[in-house]
């Protein structure tokens, strides 16, 4: 019997770029874009209030688990620059992993924890991590867009070669 599908919640910059790199992961069964973690109800792209441009991935955890997603998002975004992702400026591009459990809480910390060892960021992790909220889906526009436009805008890469290694490791 199959295991049930888990759910992440992680902000990183524009969600565009987040959402094209992180479906292509194995074991991801399903991604949508939206606003997370700030204070309007019934969120949108034009107003958002404090919310953060965020993905959520559903993913297989037969094929994939937590810690691996969170290395492909560390790798992706640089988690060291606050509320920016490339020229994108402001709350909504902050870097922040909302999590859904006591064991994504203690997975996304003991992550960071390695990030910060392993110096392949400029500075420390400013990621925040806080538990999960409503999620508000964005307009059909912002969904899959990447797709729709493969030369759209991103700032978001793949770094040939980056692994995180586990602090004892590092």
């Amino acid at each position: 019997m199959a295991a049930q599908t888990q759910r992440a919640v992680l902000a990183g910059g524009c969600f565009w770029g987040m959402q094209d790199l992180i479906r292509r992961l194995p074991g991801v069964t399903a991604t949508r874009v939206g606003y997370t973690g700030g204070d309007v109800p019934n969120a949108t792209y034009r107003n958002h209030g404090t919310h953060a441009e965020a993905i959520e991935i559903l993913f297989d955890p037969e094929k994939t688990d937590f810690r691996t997603v969170l290395e492909l998002f560390f790798q992706i975004h640089d988690p060291s620059t606050e509320n920016r992702q490339g020229n994108d400026i402001g709350l909504s591009y902050r870097s922040a992993i909302y999590y859904v459990d006591d064991e994504q809480k203690r997975i996304a910390e003991d992550t960071i924890a390695d990030v910060d060892a392993s110096g392949l960021w400029p500075g420390k992790v400013v990621t925040e991590v806080e538990p999960v909220g409503p999620f508000w889906e964005a307009e059909p526009e912002h969904q899959d867009y990447l797709e729709r436009y493969p030369d759209g805008y991103t700032c978001h890469f793949p770094r040939p070669g980056w692994r995180l290694p586990a602090r004892s490791d590092a």
